[in-house]
């Protein structure tokens, strides 16, 4: 029934879902970010030198086992730019920032906690000193930000140690406003919340601006989707389906192929009669799985479903381990990355498109025995970029994975926000945007 990994035979399916003629149907967004002030724009219209500017950025950086150490500084180098713009503007920078999910409680380390292990990190990348203090309003924060002086940096805590600041809380909003004169919004990933920290804040301020960062993301992103060089790819992965339904049903309208990857395809060989052993799968889900690739036929999108993948007799990276076609998944047997036979024809799919957009992971590339599909795909997007592609790369998990395979620097973009990218993706207004001065 299987293939063992270290043969190389590889049988073909006919589980591809796809339509010969390619779908060109124009999408055209909003175009309200680019009527945003962004920080340049703010930088002619007022003096900076001197005054305090808050600037919300996304420090939301994963951490090691020793809840201390930065694993990744993606997030960290990407708000250098707007920082030092300001400080080389004479302003007094305070950074504002979430990290984890606290739910409203002061937790002192960890993926949630307090932000210290990011201070010397950025100290690093801004190369100057950096003031932290622990609270984000109120009297301490009040006084730190009073004795600032031209191009001093000042840290505040982590934002969601308040209850109030998912719930765009005016209260804390104004508690915020009270430290600058004017704010800059360099967090992408957070833009899609309105957040007392992302939205509410903008209230109490003279002015709100873009910074460079959320800029690139609107310009780069919104611009490749409106306009894209055709034809266009969207490669969607990921464990599951519920989570990508929104941009998958939104890409139809815009893509002339979609690639499908990681765990979420079990659910569509479910929709398509096939056993699925031991794999990841979300019933409720089923249904709406079938429904998509009927909407892709119909609107004559190639989506393209793995025909083979790596299976093992358990979740873990020493499992016994073998290939097998789609069709034949069995008993305890689990799929867990994408087989040699996908890899080689997303290959030829990636090869005649000239924007490609990737969101999510081929599979558990976490474990190095199943990273081989999210690998080779990040090698594919550098290939293309280099031949003058435009490759955007969104979501968490897809910058970890392009990074790990040290080709960061070999795509076009990569998106440091995750749900913010996808939303944009489906053509929703974020309301860390809509809340900015106009031009």
């Amino acid at each position: 029934m299987f293939t063992p990994l270290s043969a190389r035979f590889f049988r073909q399916s006919s589980s591809t879902v796809a339509v010969a003629s390619p779908f060109l149907r124009q999408f055209h967004a909003s175009a309200a970010c680019w009527e945003k002030l962004n920080v340049e724009g703010l930088a002619k219209k007022v003096d900076l030198s001197g005054k305090n500017v808050l600037v919300r950025v996304d420090l939301n950086v994963p951490l090691a086992k020793d809840e201390v150490t930065v694993t990744d500084d993606t997030r960290l180098r990407a708000i250098v730019p707007t920082t030092k713009f300001l400080l080389d503007k004479g302003a007094n920078v305070i950074l504002m920032s979430h990290f984890g999910r606290p739910k409203g409680e002061i937790i002192e380390t960890g993926k949630n906690g307090r932000l210290n292990p990011v201070v010397k990190p950025l100290e690093e990348l801004l190369g100057t000193s950096i003031t932290k203090v622990d609270t984000t309003i109120g009297p301490e924060a009040e006084a730190a930000a009073s004795k600032l002086g031209s191009g001093d940096v000042l840290l505040l805590e982590n934002t969601r140690f308040y209850k109030g600041e998912t719930k765009n809380d005016m209260e804390l909003a104004e508690g915020m406003g009270k430290l600058a004169d004017y704010f800059v919004m360099d967090a992408f990933g957070t833009a899609h919340r309105a957040h007392s920290s992302t939205a509410g804040v903008t209230e109490f301020m003279k002015e709100s601006a873009a910074g460079f960062l959320l800029d690139k993301e609107l310009k780069y992103l919104q611009g490749a989707v409106d306009n894209p060089k055709r034809p266009m790819m969207a490669i969607v992965g990921g464990a599951k389906v519920s989570t990508k339904i929104p941009v998958i049903e939104s890409l139809l309208d815009k893509c002339d192929k979609i690639l499908v990857g990681g765990g979420m395809i079990f659910t569509f060989y479910k929709a398509l009669g096939y056993g699925i052993g031991a794999s990841l799968v979300e019933e409720d889900m089923v249904e709406l799985a079938a429904s998509l690739m009927k909407k892709a036929e119909e609107k004559g999108v190639k989506m393209l479903l793995p025909v083979d993948v790596i299976v093992a007799d358990k979740f873990d990276n020493d499992a016994d381990t073998a290939i097998a076609d789609v069709k034949d998944i069995s008993g305890e047997w689990m799929g867990l990355d994408i087989g040699p036979e996908t890899i080689k024809q997303f290959q030829a799919e990636i090869d005649e498109c000239e924007t490609i957009v990737w969101n999510g992971p081929m599979g558990v590339f976490e474990m190095s025995n199943f990273a081989e599909g999210t690998n080779e795909v990040a090698k594919m997007l550098a290939a293309a970029t280099e031949r003058g592609a435009v490759t955007i790369v969104g979501g968490g998990d897809s910058v970890a994975a392009i990074n790990k395979a040290g080709l960061g620097d070999k795509v076009s973009h990569i998106s440091t926000g995750g749900g913010a990218s996808l939303e944009l993706l489906e053509g929703k207004t974020l309301p860390g945007v809509a809340a900015l001065s106009d031009v």
